[in-house]
């Protein structure tokens, strides 16, 4: 099931809501099932740095169809790819990226956000998450 630009726009809602309660300005950032940007949110008083981030950290949940910090297994030292992080233009595994799932396992998608901690950004996405849930239902 591709994302739509409605659902898209119902995920920004939710985790722009969710940082604006935690007093933070946080850039969201939409991809398809093939990568290519679906909606983009940078909200007023967001460190500029963040839009490259946010960018890869959903870039790297949907490349690997998984959240972006579950990539870190693969590149960390000792592990089997090393400098796995440098392939695909830059990856970001670290929390904040989450793939996109429909109830059948297809990908739909992917949403990256920055602009805070790592606990901070994943609560964002998450909210952002439960969005796009309820849009399956």
């Amino acid at each position: 099931m591709p994302i739509s630009a409605h659902n898209a726009q119902a995920i920004i809602d939710h985790a722009e809501t969710k940082a604006r309660e935690m007093g933070l300005a946080a850039i969201i950032a939409i991809l398809d099932e093939g990568g290519h940007l679906k909606a983009f949110h940078r909200m007023d008083g967001a460190v500029l740095g963040s839009i490259d981030i946010a960018m890869r950290k959903a870039r790297t949940a949907v490349l690997f169809q998984c959240n972006s910090e579950d990539v870190w297994d693969y590149l960390k030292p000792g592990a089997p790819a090393p400098h796995l992080e440098l392939s695909n233009g830059g990856l970001a595994p670290y929390a904040g990226g989450i793939a996109l799932k429909c109830p059948n396992g297809g990908l739909a998608g992917s949403l990256g956000v920055s602009g805070g901690t790592i606990e901070q950004d994943t609560k964002i996405a998450k909210a952002g998450l439960a969005a796009f849930e309820a849009t399956l239902r």
